[in-house]
């Protein structure tokens, strides 16, 4: 696949900024300094799309992009970024309002086609198995992604991702999908599974 544009379009504060319009949406989702904004600069191909921090806590807002490929399949949509969850070095009054933004964002959202949920291959946290829970329980099963992967041995991997799956509750059906923003491991597999992704 190869990617034409790629673009930041706003950050919204509000639901009254979420995009006007009908494009499909795929939304990223993930604990606080997760490598979120990497793999999304990994995924399109664009370095500094997505700002990237050691900071956790720097996404404090739904960050809309707009992305145009030459795949039929998935040729015009919107990628959005949301707040990290879980730890993050900001005020508890800015984390307040993250949750209530989210939750509307993922509930109703018509054009929202899937969520990708990354967790980090190395650690798995009580919110990671919280939040599968509840997407599931609202209708969005998300794609599991595990990132840093190149930072797994590879005597570590195979058992490591297999402890993320049983965790998670994941099944053969719904593997976890490995990522390497460093190395672009797991991009191929992650835009396929993408492009079968419809929310039920």
């Amino acid at each position: 696949m190869k990617i034409l544009t790629a673009e930041f379009i706003r950050s919204c504060v509000g639901s009254e900024q979420f995009p006007k319009g009908n494009l499909p949406e795929v939304a990223f989702v993930g604990r606080s300094n997760v490598g979120k904004s990497s793999l999304i600069n990994s995924l399109l191909q664009r370095k500094g799309l997505a700002k990237v921090s050691r900071t956790p806590g720097k996404t404090r807002a739904v960050n809309v992009f707009s992305v145009v490929t030459d795949d039929t399949l998935l040729s015009r949509f919107l990628l959005i970024d949301l707040p990290g969850y879980g730890y993050a070095k900001v005020s508890k009054s800015v984390r307040a309002q993250w949750a209530p933004l989210i939750e509307q964002y993922l509930t109703q959202r018509e054009q929202l086609r899937t969520v990708v949920l990354l967790v980090e291959g190395r650690v798995l946290g009580a919110q990671d198995r919280e939040t599968i829970d509840w997407l599931s329980a609202i209708g969005c099963p998300p794609l599991v992604v595990a990132t840093k992967v190149d930072k797994l041995r590879p005597s570590e991997r195979v058992s490591a991702l297999r402890r993320l799956e049983e965790g998670l509750g994941l099944d053969d059906r719904a593997p976890v999908i490995a990522y390497s923003s460093v190395t672009g491991e797991g991009r191929d597999r992650l835009w396929a599974a993408l492009k079968q992704q419809r929310r039920t």
